[in-house]
Order: C-alpha cells, then sequence, then structure tokens
C-alpha cells in the first residue's frame, strides 16, 4: 500500500482548470448542438398520440414490454 491517495494533484481553490478544445472539437459540438435544436424543434411540430403506449419506440430500443404486459405488434 501506498500513501499516494491519487494521480492529480488538487488545485487549492477546488476549481478545474478548463480544459482547452481543438477548433475541430468546437465545430463538431456546435454542429451536434445544430442537430439537436433541429430534432426538438421537428419533434415539437408533430401531434401528440392519444392513448399510445408511453414511453420510446419499441422498434428501435426493443422494448416489447410495458408494465409486465408484453406487446406484439
Amino acid at each position: 500500500m501506498t500513501d499516494e491517495t491519487g494521480k492529480t494533484e488538487a488545485s487549492v481553490d477546488g476549481n478545474k482548470p478548463e480544459k482547452t478544445l481543438t477548433p475541430e472539437a468546437q465545430r463538431a459540438l456546435a454542429e451536434a448542438d445544430a442537430r439537436r435544436q433541429k430534432y426538438r424543434a421537428a419533434k415539437a411540430q408533430l401531434p401528440k398520440e392519444i392513448g399510445g403506449r408511453g414511453g420510446k419506440e419499441p422498434g428501435r430500443y426493443g422494448d416489447w414490454e410495458v408494465k409486465g404486459l408484453t406487446s406484439d405488434f
């Protein structure tokens, strides 16, 4: 056993240093945010389902069971 508690030094004021991102990473994050906003805007335009099964799409996520009841399409 060693007395070493961790491999990284803790900062004195408790703040983590800012991690600088490359321009490519910043661009990728901006593109992902734009896609996310576009998806949410499109989803908000869809009519709400009335009396549906609730939850995520079972064909995509493989969840064919809700509250112990299995559904077969």
